[in-house]
């Protein structure tokens, strides 16, 4: 079978356009098997061809006959040139068994497409009955898989009597899979599949040869849409690129070819519209309606691969096609599209950027509109359209204002690292620092440049050399370099050092009258001397700072006293308090797309995981990844805390691969920092699936780590309990006791009251396991006790269900059955109500080793109710798209009968998976038909 032959297929060593293509061809597979005619869709360099060779591999192992045609643009007007490749493949002997009325149509046939002598053109009927003929002798001796690739070139008369035979020749042993891009179906009676684009861990996987940093391979994945080709080709031109200065890099030659001999393809008011697209900030459907250009010029061009079309947003993948396109029209064909534009946007600002673009002239008036449209932008959350304007404003100055000039150049390096912008930051700094500019100018782009940098401070020490000079003796200048030389040094692990410049960045500033940079100052202080288990001192320091005025500088709320307030409250378990803050701050982040916004949905979904609040854990670190990803900014905080959700709400295997990513890229960055978050959160993981050994070694490495930093806060970073519980199952009693007594006495001295502390909890806990392994059983139970009661007081209900667990498994080794199923049922019924389904999993396993009870006690009977009770937790638009789904719909045929978007299906669809802890149809159709029961 070729389903055998298909499992023998190992990715990677395929080809690295399979890689990620497993479901789809056990998919493609299925459906073949049923008799159902298969047509991959999707733009070019996706895969399909790739698709179509490992089915061909995969049926000749099979022992069965391939015939595969690959359509070409240039024979698409040579009729019969598919079919005459077709016979090239099939043993004469086969054609001499077609009925001799109708053998010679199969020989003519091919004989035209080759221009060699025939007795004339057959009849089409007749050339249709030939080759279903043929086809039907072939398929009678050996199963036979007809494959065409590139299907929407394949000749009309070819395409005509291949569509006739498709529909006539039926059974299993005839199988036919083709492949085209987007747009009017070429074979009839044919179920249609879009590849779809890779995941970004698969991106990863294929990319793993060039040895990129992480963060570059992220942003890869973003510029290339998942596309194979795309990332490919775009990766070869990163090499060894080190992420710290974060230079745009420029398109591959290859690439840039590509996309204009893909333009040139185009009839000429698709160019146009293509053009306008890439000329405009945020190309939609609509837009380009109004400008007068046509619906189907879009279509065109995603078919051509040069824009998706999502839900009637255009995306450039990648982003510089819009580029290039630009690059490729006159300068009169740009001026045109721009007061198109300028006459159809909706808003002031890009009315403003459009009609600066259509005229390269300097002007005073146009300039002044351009730094009110930049001011009314940042004020309204759209840096990126702040930035670019400033940087116009810049360009259009007239000569005689150089100092106007190079304010703006400072006020587009600012912004556009607030917004993570590299292309502009870079464009503007090199600017300025080139030409005689301000000591005051040269120090806020250097600061711009170490902004952009994000967690990658380790590679900016000529950056703050630089910036140190320039601001001489000069407090204000001073003052914010030597803030975020704090910064920089508590990322590395110099926390003593990172309290020092702090110290002397808040004087800086009070002797400035600088309130916000004191503030900010103060705040660093009081994170500093926190983390070094020194809490009165950071107390004093973070009230302070909270008695300053509270003003945000722009892109920089995460760093501010309110935030950092927020973030203690988290340490210390006021977690109501700490998300109520979180979200009011969201609120005002959230219409921006920047570092700032990506900070407050990691804090909020960390804070929503220790709450038990699941579903909302993995919609925030979800929605904080893809704008890392957009932004291309340091992705190990972000992975971090997807790891944490995952773990909470997700899937095991999941968290650990996130929890990798963030430890290798934290790593690459020397952010010692969220080296240290991973390393916990993938020790979490690892022992959680079993492997013990491995994730208390990751943990082993965090207590390293903080000793040789001097970190001495047990509530910050929880992994003390964790350890102890590794050392002790691993047989190391005694270092897990001294673990247990040093936390002990570091939390005494870390905060007030420690009876009242979830780290206190957490220590019971690991202690009972210790006590077990010791042989004292009731004590361990006694802690549980008391540890399932504090976890219940401060409403942190995955850490009292972990009690119980551990309670279970005790219980179950004294031979105490009942005990032992009534703490996994209750953790079960914890689990299933806080949606935590690798936790959920792990109860019903708990619950399924403490065996049925009394006689006829049905286990089934008591894990049906939580799977029902799963399924009541989604939305009635999530329950009607699972039940749909999971009897077999396809996405198309759900968005059909419940009248919405194929997108807002597939959006719909990942909830539902997270929700239920499934990740495929098979497995939601199986849990489906289980609460049915």
């Amino acid at each position: 079978m070729i389903e055998h032959a298909l499992n023998s297929l190992n990715g990677p060593a395929d080809g690295p356009f399979l890689i990620g293509r497993t479901e789809l061809l056990d998919s493609v597979e299925t459906r073949t098997a049923a008799g159902r005619r298969v047509l991959l869709t999707g733009p070019s360099g996706i895969g399909k061809s790739s698709v179509l060779d490992a089915l061909a591999v995969a049926a000749r192992r099979a022992g069965g006959r391939v015939l595969q045609v690959t359509g070409a643009e240039h024979d698409r007007w040579m009729a019969g040139t598919a079919l005459a490749d077709l016979l090239r493949q099939i043993p004469h002997r086969f054609v001499r068994q077609v009925p001799e009325r109708l053998r010679a149509s199969v020989d003519v046939t091919a004989l035209r497409a080759h221009g060699g002598a025939t007795r004339g053109a057959p009849e089409p009927r007749e050339s249709r009955l030939a080759w279903q003929a043929l086809l039907e002798r072939l398929a009678a001796e050996e199963p036979v898989l007809l494959l065409l690739d590139n299907a929407q070139w394949i000749d009309t008369t070819s395409s005509d009597v291949l569509a006739y035979a498709i529909r006539r020749v039926r059974g299993d042993r005839f199988r036919v899979v083709a492949a085209a891009r987007p747009g009017p179906r070429v074979l009839p009676d044919t179920e249609e599949i879009p590849v779809p684009p890779l995941t970004p861990a698969e991106s990863a996987e294929l990319l793993a040869e060039y040895a990129l940093h992480e963060r570059v391979a992220n942003k890869l994945h973003a510029d290339s849409g998942g596309n194979p080709f795309l990332a490919l080709a775009l990766a070869g031109a990163f090499g060894d690129r080190l992420p710290g200065g974060r230079r745009p890099v420029p398109l591959p030659p290859l690439l840039h070819r590509l996309i204009a001999d893909r333009l040139g393809l185009l009839p000429a008011q698709a160019r146009t519209t293509v053009l306008t697209a890439a000329l405009a900030g945020r190309p939609t459907v609509d837009l380009l309606r109004r400008a007068g250009r046509e619906h189907a010029d879009v279509v065109a061009a995603a078919a051509a691969g040069l824009l998706l079309d999502d839900d009637g947003t255009i995306r450039f993948t990648p982003p510089t096609v819009a580029g290039v396109v630009a690059d490729l029209a006159s300068a009169a064909e740009r001026g045109r599209a721009h007061l198109t534009l300028a006459s159809v946007v909706s808003d002031a600002a890009s009315r403003v950027r459009h009609r600066a673009l259509a005229s390269s002239s300097p002007d005073a008036a146009l300039t002044r509109s351009l730094v009110t449209a930049a001011e009314t932008a940042c004020r309204n959350g759209a840096r990126a359209l702040g930035a670019e304007l400033y940087l116009l404003a810049a360009d259009r100055t007239p000569a005689d204002r150089d100092a106007e000039r190079l304010e703006w150049l400072v006020c587009a390096a600012e912004v556009g690292a607030a917004g993570a912008l590299p292309d502009i930051v870079h464009r503007a700094a090199d600017a300025v620092l080139a030409a005689d500019a301000h000591p005051s100018q040269r120090v806020r782009v250097r600061q711009a440049l170490i902004d952009l940098s994000g967690q990658a401070l380790a590679g900016m020490d000529e950056v703050f050399a630089g910036a140190l000079v320039d601001a001489g003796d000069d407090p204000a200048l001073l003052a914010p370099v030597r803030l975020r030389l704090s910064w920089a040094a508590m990322v590395k692990g110099m926390h003593e050092a990172s309290g020092v410049e702090a110290a002397t960045a808040a004087v800086l500033a009070r002797t400035a009258g600088d309130a916000t940079t004191e503030a900010i100052a103060l705040t660093m202080q009081a994170v500093s001397a926190r983390v070094t288990g020194r809490p009165a001192e950071s107390e004093r320091a973070l009230t302070a700072a909270l008695a300053l005025p509270d003003v945000a500088p722009p892109g920089l709320l995460h760093v501010t006293p309110r935030f950092n307030a927020a973030r203690f409250a988290f340490f210390d378990d006021r977690l109501v308090e700490a998300r109520t803050d979180l979200l009011r701050m969201l609120a005002q982040v959230e219409r921006g797309l920047d570092d700032e916004l990506v900070v407050v949905l990691r804090s909020v979904a960390e804070t929503s995981a220790r709450m038990g609040r699941c579903g909302e854990a993995l919609d925030f670190a979800d929605r904080a990844v893809r704008v890392v990803r957009e932004l291309g900014t340091s992705p190990g905080p972000a992975w971090y805390s997807l790891a944490v959700a995952e773990l909470a709400g997700g899937c095991l295997e999941r968290a650990t691969s996130f929890a990798e990513h963030s430890v290798r890229a934290s790593e690459q960055e020397q952010d010692t920092i969220f080296l240290g978050r991973g390393l916990h959160v993938l020790g979490q993981a690892l022992m959680r699936s079993g492997d013990v050994p491995r994730g208390t070694a990751m943990l082993e490495r965090v207590r390293e780590a903080e000793r040789t930093h001097g970190l001495q806060a047990p509530v910050v970073l929880r992994w003390h309990a964790d350890l102890a519980t590794g050392l002790a199952r691993l047989g190391r009693l005694r270092e897990a006791s001294e673990l247990i007594a040093e936390t002990r006495t570091e939390l005494a001295r870390d905060v007030a009251d420690p009876s009242a502390c979830a780290v206190t909890f957490q220590l019971h806990r690991a202690q009972a396991v210790l006590q077990a392994s010791e042989g004292d059983p009731d004590r361990a139970i006694a802690l549980l006790g008391e540890a399932e009661r504090g976890f219940s007081m401060l409403a942190q209900p995955l850490e009292q269900g972990e009690c119980l667990l551990v309670r279970s498994a005790i219980e179950r080794r004294r031979r105490r059955s009942a005990p032992a199923r009534q703490a996994a049922s209750a953790a079960l019924a914890l689990f299933t109500d806080c949606t935590a389904l690798p936790w959920r999993q792990q109860a019903a396993d708990a619950l399924e080793r403490c065996g049925t009870g009394r006689p006829g006690e049905s286990r089934t009977d008591d894990r049906a109710a939580p799977v029902r009770r799963l399924f009541e937790s989604l939305t009635p638009a999530e329950g009607q798209i699972a039940a749909l789904v999971g009897e077999g719909a396809s996405n198309r045929e759900v968005a059909a009968r419940m009248f919405l978007s194929a997108k807002t299906v597939e959006n719909h669809l990942t909830r539902v998976y997270r929700k239920l802890g499934v990740r495929s149809r098979t497995q939601l159709g199986s849990l489906l038909h289980a609460a049915r029961e």
